[in-house]
């Protein structure tokens, strides 16, 4: 059985429209998770660990202060193309179109003022919460009058959230959720102890901008082979790595599947992630630096959590060779996420 509460959250600074936030309390006996109508962000997540005790394991902000200032997209739905276009450029129908540039030389996560920073509409469910928005023509550079609902829904130890779209001129579609993940409870140190599996095959190679070269590369023999779980931070020294930032390909399919777990030992807390998606950016929070106050007066150092974003192939507007980003008019943009949370 989920309940579902609503309460204010806060309202909207006047130089960015004001409005009132609002927070969507849902609850089982497993999980509960709160989620505001401001970027569908999800603010806390409290799962039980091995003894049956609750930890908030996701990083964020006490107040909607937090969220409205730069943050690193903490718990957002991002959008409408979730990680980067190259120089932020791509070419449709014979027309050229520029988005804000945003990171490095490139466009990051739908751009200047994306679907994490602007009020979505919400609707209740019996087990969750609808948020619906029209991103008009033009938005951040993008084409086409595009309608999209982003739906959370819990029940028992399952998260699901859903991301349906229409668009009125063919335009790229990747949407996400961009939550930073501990759980041995946010504010704790790092992820290093945490072991994690991710079914793929392959992953993409990317340049020093982050943008993929367009090699598929096989996993087989390198530091991206995580089809059996390694403990992050030994892994990490292994093969001399900084950290993940990377999109790890999917197989093909609209069904659900399982395509990454995530075990931490010291608390029992497991977390599955399944989805409809072609691809999944593993990012272990190499950018974090301490200099955020999170929940709690939190810092959040390099490391101290980590990302499991089910997405498109980043870039695949301007690379023929992945998987379709496009929807065009009279279609549907229709895929599911689901967190499964448990013990071991």
């Amino acid at each position: 059985m989920t309940t579902v509460r609503r309460e204010a959250f806060g309202r909207m600074p006047p130089e960015q429209g004001e409005g009132e936030v609002e927070k969507f309390v849902l609850q089982s006996d497993s999980v509960r998770v709160e989620i505001l109508s401001f970027g569908c962000i999800i603010t806390n997540l409290e799962t039980k660990d091995r003894d049956g005790k609750f930890s908030d394991i996701v990083l964020g902000f006490d107040t909607l202060e937090g969220y409205t200032r730069k943050h690193p997209f903490f718990g957002a739905v991002v959008g409408r193309v979730a990680n980067r276009i190259a120089n932020g450029r791509f070419s449709l129908d014979r027309k050229d179109y520029q988005l804000f540039i945003n990171n490095g030389p490139n466009s990051l996560h739908g751009g200047a003022k994306g679907f994490d920073k602007v009020l979505w509409s919400p609707q209740v469910l019996p087990n969750g919460v609808r948020f619906f928005r029209l991103s008009p023509d033009g938005e951040e550079g993008y084409p086409g009058d595009l309608k999209v609902w982003v739906t959370y829904t819990l029940s028992g130890r399952e998260l699901a959230i859903n991301y349906l779209a229409q668009s009125s001129k063919t335009t790229p579609i990747s949407l996400t959720n961009h939550s930073y993940f501990n759980l041995a409870g946010q504010g704790s140190r790092d992820v290093y102890d945490h072991e994690f599996s991710i079914e793929a095959d392959s992953y993409l190679p990317v340049d020093n901008t982050k943008i993929p070269t367009g090699e598929v590369a096989a996993v087989q023999g390198t530091g991206f082979d995580l089809r059996q779980p390694v403990e992050l931070g030994k892994h990490l020294q292994k093969f001399h790595l900084d950290g993940f930032d990377h999109n790890f390909c999917l197989h093909q399919g609209q069904d659900r599947r399982l395509v990454a777990r995530v075990f931490h030992p010291p608390s029992g807390r497991t977390m599955e992630v399944h989805t409809t998606q072609p691809g999944i950016q593993f990012y272990t929070g190499n950018n974090l630096d301490g200099s955020l106050k999170g929940k709690g007066a939190a810092t959040y150092p390099k490391h101290s959590a980590f990302c499991l974003e089910t997405q498109n192939w980043p870039d695949a507007v301007n690379k023929p060779h992945f998987p379709n980003v496009l929807l065009h008019p009279g279609e549907e943009y229709n895929h599911t996420t689901w967190l499964v949370f448990n013990t071991a």
